[in-house]
């Protein structure tokens, strides 16, 4: 029975993965389609909310027993816990703007490092020698995934700033999730925090497409930070039936709702290994259905960060002699 449910854990969490790993290629898709970032993740939160809310719904109406409810301070957490979640999307779908998405996810998988830079600052301890190994050859795979070594692509400044900002934010994403509130039922707090995560997505749509459109004051003041214009105009509502339904779905519906059945069934270590699917079903789904160019090189740099992450959720030697005994 053990094994069936660490089997079954391991599927949610891979499909998940892989489902999560699709993304940025349906976002490039509308990119070329003439759609801009404000409308990509407007129409993603607001679907996506709507989809979460439907489903707590049938949740409550299904359960024999009352769920569990957050409290105000709970509730004001969660909502500051979710603007990191719509920094990731904003930040990753912009680097995805400027550079491939094969090196958009390989910018927003160094997380794995900078979750062992946060822990570190959190606990006041340095880590281990397991996990500076794997850091550095997380960097080594960088190096190589990006083609830095023979600049056979070309890669814009503007999408690795992004991209390492990307990181960042889903590093704290994985951290405040894992730390608040987590006696709440999934579709609850992921509501809440996609709320919160709206906010900067709403902020970003008016900053940077509806006010300068109708303000020659904000319209000045944004272009300080660009010279495009051209996403500078009324909001294309054809995005939430072209692309909106399954960027919702792939984005902020399906991936948490596996990996929240998932990790308890596959266990945090092993879940980590088999989330890292995602990097090699997004560089896939890249070179099939954007046809951009992967060179063996960075097909190296990937299996080398796809190792450190395996070496860094590998258990211990003395996490395996206690769960022996513990199994005896």
């Amino acid at each position: 029975m053990k094994k069936k449910n660490v089997l079954k854990g391991v599927l949610f969490v891979g499909l998940g993965a892989s489902i999560y790993g699709m993304l940025a290629t349906f976002v490039k898709m509308a990119y070329h389609e003439g759609y801009t970032t404000s409308e990509v993740t407007t129409s993603q939160f607001a679907l996506g909310i709507i989809g979460l809310l439907i489903l707590n719904v049938i949740q409550t109406a299904a359960s024999k027993k009352d769920l569990p409810k957050p409290d105000s301070r709970e509730i004001g957490k969660l909502l500051l816990a979710g603007t990191s979640l719509g920094c990731t999307s904003l930040f990753y779908y912009i680097a995805v703007q400027y550079i491939n998405v094969s090196i958009a996810i390989v910018l927003l998988m160094q997380s794995v490092w900078f979750s062992v830079v946060v822990e570190s600052v959190i606990t006041k301890t340095l880590p281990n020698a397991r996990k500076v190994i794997a850091t550095i050859i997380v960097l080594a795979g960088t190096v190589l995934a990006t083609n830095l070594i023979h600049a056979d692509i070309d890669l814009d400044w503007h999408g690795i700033f992004w991209g390492l900002m990307a990181a960042a934010s889903y590093t704290l994403t994985m951290f405040t999730s894992n730390t608040i509130a987590t006696h709440l039922p999934v579709f609850r707090k992921s509501i809440i925090m996609l709320c919160g995560g709206s906010v900067i997505i709403l902020l970003f749509l008016f900053f940077a497409q509806i006010g300068p459109l109708h303000s020659e004051v904000l319209r000045s003041f944004y272009l300080n930070f660009t010279e495009n214009t051209g996403h500078i105009r009324a909001f294309d509502y054809s995005i939430f039936w072209k692309y909106g339904f399954i960027l919702a779905l792939f984005g902020t519906i399906i991936p948490p709702i596996l990996f929240n059945v998932g990790f308890p069934q596959a266990g945090l270590g092993l879940g980590s290994i088999v989330s890292s699917l995602e990097l090699p079903v997004s560089v896939t789904m890249a070179f099939i259905l954007l046809g951009e160019k992967v060179l063996l090189i960075q097909w190296i740099g990937i299996i080398l960060i796809l190792l450190a992450i395996v070496l860094m959720n590998l258990p211990a030697k003395k996490d395996l002699h206690i769960a022996d005994e513990q199994v005896l």
